[in-house]
């Protein structure tokens, strides 16, 4: 069935799933996966013994996931990660999908989740394909206002080669960019993930995987939605 979605919004059942009566059995899913994470016990089966425990739905879970971190990975991506004023000047990557879909999510209303290492990520997927949405060119040129602000001199956008209408998106980020006279290049890359781990430079993403393994990062998406829009649905998940 084709996807016919114009907004990135949050799912029918997220107002129920999300409300205030369930935040005190998430955030404690998150602690105690965090706790079982930092004691090196397995991913997979870790999440599914709290989240059972807690009779916790997909959707539920999926945030709990996203949320949590070891001891470990919170110290080095805290040690790894660098300040909005200090990209001033500076030249960055930016994880394409992962910050624009955020920032979509948030311009459209949907729950944002806080987890333990500051990053606020939502629970939208592309599943392959990425549909353009009405909030697709407010977002980016949020993002490019955003970026001059903070006067950084260029972006390099990565945009994973496999997923569907990547090359659509690469002309809509190209020309935005050229109206603007924004230094952007945009590169359609079969593994972004493997790049952004490579760069010397910082690196704007909440990509576990990615924050786990680059030189320097920031909290792009998270200072966006704090300092511009506000979102009344940004849930902190984990109280530390």
């Amino acid at each position: 069935m084709p996807d016919k979605r114009n907004h990135r919004g949050p799912h029918p059942d997220d107002q129920k799933l999300f409300s205030s009566s369930q935040l005190e059995s998430l955030s404690t899913a998150v602690s105690d996966y965090s706790l079982l994470l930092t004691k090196g016990y397995a991913d997979v089966s870790s999440l599914k013994l709290v989240c059972d425990h807690f009779s916790l739905t997909q959707r539920q879970r999926l945030a709990v996931m996203r949320s949590a971190c070891s001891d470990s990975q919170l110290k080095l991506r805290k040690k790894s990660q660098i300040g909005i004023a200090d990209i001033a000047g500076q030249s960055i990557a930016i994880d394409g999908y992962n910050v624009l879909i955020t920032i979509e999510a948030a311009k459209s209303g949907a729950f944002l989740f806080r987890g333990r290492d500051g990053c606020l990520r939502d629970l939208a997927s592309i599943h392959g394909t990425y549909r353009k949405v009405q909030e697709t060119i407010p977002a980016i040129e949020l993002i490019g206002e955003f970026l001059k602000e903070y006067q950084v001199s260029s972006a390099v956008w990565f945009l994973d080669k496999p997923v569907s209408n990547s090359g659509r998106l690469k002309k809509i980020l190209e020309e935005i960019a050229e109206q603007n006279s924004w230094s952007w290049q945009v590169k359609l890359s079969q593994s972004p993930d493997a790049e952004l781990k490579k760069c010397d430079c910082p690196i704007a993403s909440s990509d576990s995987a990615i924050l786990d393994n680059c030189n320097c990062w920031f909290n792009l998406a998270a200072e966006i939605i704090e300092k511009r829009l506000l979102s009344g649905k940004t849930l902190n998940l984990y109280a530390n």
